[in-house]
Formats: structure tokens, C-alpha cells, sequence
């Protein structure tokens, strides 16, 4: 059995890629080294390692090459497939509460002989099915399609306020409506959210360059922005003075 004969490949329906998770998403490191963080807590995969990267969450990764080489399998276990499964194999879950959004995976033989063979329509099917039997209590995390119960706006909001995404997405991760979250927040922090997460983000962005000697153009998209320009006009804005200035 060699790992190294197994290419990267991507199994499922494209999902976009920013830092919300829309489905579960199985992956299996070939090479290199990949690490992911979901607001609170760091996680880190090796070769050879796989894991679930839960649904309805923020999280996001950063991969480092090995040799110059970076490869990975993504399966997308997206819910009209989950459904269909559970459908066709009369699967029962219970409820499930975790804070993980990154979930390692018992390692078994049978992954590697699967991403040996010849993909097929069968491979995700054949692959969620060695993962069910090989993992206690993961048919509760993946077939659990309720939308996310309503939650502690200001812990969540003070935990994930790097990750750039849409209002839209806050409000629903915290289960509310738009106009409900907006409210909530108008009562919780006395301000808007489009204003308190850029004076958030950068008030972050000082700390990490005045206090942690790191760069603006390092830290930039670690806090939430796009673009280096419209960050360091948004950090003059509000302090008086550009970024680079903390590092004189």
C-alpha cells in the first residue's frame, strides 16, 4: 500500500471557499501539512491524517508544502447526499454537541485502498460508509440537519470577529433572523455590526503589530479584511496614522 501513488482530488458539489462551512467537508492530507482554526481553537493535519470539517460553522486553513508539494482529497458531504444515504440505509442518528469544527478521524486501512482504486459514482458513498463504521457516533454530526438554535450573540460575535463574511451569515449562525440579529446587536453592543467589526478587526490589527511585532500586510486578512489598502485607509481612519507607522 503506498499513499504516494494517491493524486489530490475533489469529490462533491464546488462550494465556495470563504470561511463559512455550507457542508461537511472530509479531508484526507497526501502531503504537506495543513492548519486550521475556527475562532477559538487550532488544529493541525498531517500526512496520512483525515478529518471532518463540520457544517455551519467559520473555520479557516492554511496549508505548508512538502518538497514544494501540497496535496489533498476533498469529499463534500453535502445534505441531499447525506439524505439520500440515510434514506437507502435506514441510518439513525441522536443529537450532538460539540464546540470542534475540526473533527479527526480514526485512521483505517480502508481509506488509502479506496483512493487506490478508480473513482466512480459509488467512491463517496462507499467512503462515508467505511467512516460510519470506523468512527463511533459520527452519523450524529453528519445527519443532523437542523439549522443552528439561537445563541450567545456577544460571546459568539467576540470569538469569531476575524472571519470576513456577510452579516447575513452572523445572523443566521447565531440563529436569527437579519432584522432579529441586527436588534440584538443594536441591545448588546450598542453599536451597528458593519461598525463594531471594523473598529474590532483593526483595534485587533493594532495589537498584533504594535505588541506582536507582526507586519500590516501580514495581519491585514488575518482580521477580517480583503485588501492591504482598504485596511490600512480603515487604520488611519480610525487612529490618526497609517499601519506601518507602529512599526517605526
Amino acid at each position: 500500500m503506498k499513499i504516494d501513488q494517491i493524486k489530490s482530488c475533489y469529490i462533491g458539489p464546488h462550494i465556495s471557499p470563504e470561511a463559512f462551512i455550507p457542508e461537511h467537508i472530509f479531508i484526507y492530507l497526501l502531503k504537506g501539512k495543513m492548519q486550521g482554526f475556527d475562532g477559538h481553537k487550532s488544529y493541525t493535519l498531517l500526512p496520512g491524517q483525515y478529518c471532518i470539517v463540520r457544517k455551519n460553522n467559520l473555520a479557516r486553513y492554511n496549508k505548508q508544502k512538502e518538497d514544494d508539494v501540497f496535496e489533498k482529497i476533498v469529499v463534500i458531504f453535502d445534505e441531499a447526499f447525506l439524505r439520500t444515504y440515510q434514506q437507502k440505509y435506514g441510518v439513525v442518528s441522536s443529537n450532538y454537541v460539540s464546540n470542534d469544527v475540526f473533527l479527526l478521524l480514526n485512521k483505517t486501512d480502508f481509506i488509502p485502498r479506496l483512493f487506490l482504486e478508480q473513482e466512480d459514482d459509488t467512491t463517496r458513498e462507499r467512503l462515508l460508509t467505511i467512516l460510519l463504521k470506523s468512527n463511533e457516533g459520527l452519523e450524529n454530526i453528519l445527519f443532523d440537519f437542523g439549522i443552528p438554535s439561537k445563541i450567545d450573540l456577544e460571546s459568539y460575535m467576540n470569538r469569531n470577529f476575524r472571519f470576513n463574511v456577510a452579516i447575513q451569515r452572523f445572523a443566521y449562525l447565531t440563529g436569527r433572523s437579519l432584522t432579529a440579529f441586527k436588534q440584538d446587536f443594536k441591545r448588546v453592543f450598542n453599536d451597528t455590526p458593519g461598525r463594531w467589526l471594523v473598529q474590532k478587526r483593526l483595534r485587533e490589527a493594532y495589537f498584533l503589530i504594535d505588541k506582536e511585532g507582526q507586519r500590516p500586510s501580514d495581519v491585514y486578512i488575518e482580521v477580517g479584511f480583503e485588501d492591504l489598502s482598504h485596511f490600512s485607509y480603515a487604520f488611519k481612519k480610525l487612529f490618526g496614522f497609517p499601519p506601518t507607522q507602529l512599526r517605526k
